[in-house]
């Protein structure tokens, strides 16, 4: 499963910049906005965020920035050292770095929705999205679980996350639940759909003809023939049989304490999680600052940084943009 280096500059023949939200507005996503804009660039990007908040996060962080504003009608991005295109979006209040407010609650989601209707209409080639925090959204009094669940509503589509470094990639079955919702969320059905998802963007957005998909089962040692759960013999094994029956390339359920091993990794193409916390441990630890999230099954590209909102370092300088350069680079390679 080699990838190329994340952070290597690649530009396929895209027409339209990418969008690109910052998330939370007290977070560390406008601090990396700003520290992307002072080189040199080969990829177009648009943020779609308030200007304001922009400009006094630069001078917090003194830092030099020049903000052009978006004309669609040029469908054309800034990309010298310093210089920014920025589609305006207010903030609802003044956002003070490291201090969640969630009077801007509204003006996160109000940035999505616009990077959205670009995308579907032709206006972006994809869309880069930063760490936004769940909690202070959910405060605002809006049922918030996270970005995947949110697009998947705007764009009417069966969502599968998928993060990815230089070596794995790790899908989820489940995405945003508790711990104790896990089980009752796995239906034959549910799985199903997430693996036809899976290998179809394997083969459509990664080129790969015949993907090898390694499965975790759901319990300790999948389920040690039914003695520690029935999750296995009742709901995943039968959907495994069945698309294997279908010429699918499916190893599993394998035990997840064992299955993060050269032995099974080696020749997988991605690993199939049961939930968030199964997986992505194990990926953050290969890769995390390199990590992409990919959101599968939407009809736009989608993806994002592989961590939070940071609040206690934003403002400060001390966020690095290597998850950024990397989502960036991943989606405009994938809208090629």
């Amino acid at each position: 499963m080699a990838e190329a280096d994340p952070t290597a500059i690649r530009k396929p023949a895209s027409p339209s910049p990418l969008a690109l939200t910052p998330g939370e507005p007290a977070g560390v996503g406008p601090d990396l906005v700003i520290q992307l804009a002072q080189t040199e660039r080969t990829i177009p990007i648009v943020a779609i965020c308030d200007p304001a908040l922009l400009t006094s996060r630069a001078q917090q962080l003194d830092l030099p920035i020049m903000l052009e504003a978006f004309d669609p009608r040029q469908a054309t991005a800034a990309l010298a050292a310093g210089r920014l295109t920025v589609l305006a979006v207010p903030l609802e209040t003044r956002a003070e770095a490291g201090v969640l407010d969630k009077r801007n609650a509204r003006y996160v989601l109000n940035t999505l929705r616009r990077a959205v209707d670009g995308c579907l209409a032709g206006e972006f080639s994809g869309l880069v999205t930063g760490p936004v925090h769940k909690g202070v959204i959910n405060d605002a009094g809006i049922n918030f679980t996270g970005h995947t669940e949110f697009l998947a509503e705007l764009t009417s589509a069966s969502p599968v996350m998928m993060l990815t470094c230089p070596g794995l990639r790790v899908a989820l079955v489940t995405t945003h639940l508790a711990l104790k919702a896990v089980s009752g969320a796995i239906s034959q059905s549910s799985l199903e759909s997430v693996i036809r998802i899976l290998h179809r963007d394997l083969r459509r957005r990664f080129g790969i003809d015949h993907p090898r998909i390694v499965v975790a089962g759901l319990n300790p040692h999948a389920g040690e023939g039914g003695h520690l759960g029935s999750e296995e013999i009742e709901v995943i094994s039968p959907v495994l049989d069945k698309l294997r029956g279908e010429g699918m390339d499916l190893l599993g359920p394998l035990p997840a304490d064992s299955l993060f091993t050269p032995r099974y990794l080696e020749q997988a193409d991605s690993v199939l999680a049961m939930y968030h916390d199964q997986g992505l441990p194990v990926l953050k630890h290969v890769g995390f600052g390199n990590a992409v999230n990919i959101t599968l099954g939407l009809p736009i590209v989608r993806t994002s940084v592989d961590h939070g909102t940071a609040i206690d370092i934003a403002g400060t300088g001390q966020a690095a943009i290597g998850s950024m350069t990397a989502a960036i680079n991943s989606a405009w390679e994938l809208c090629s």
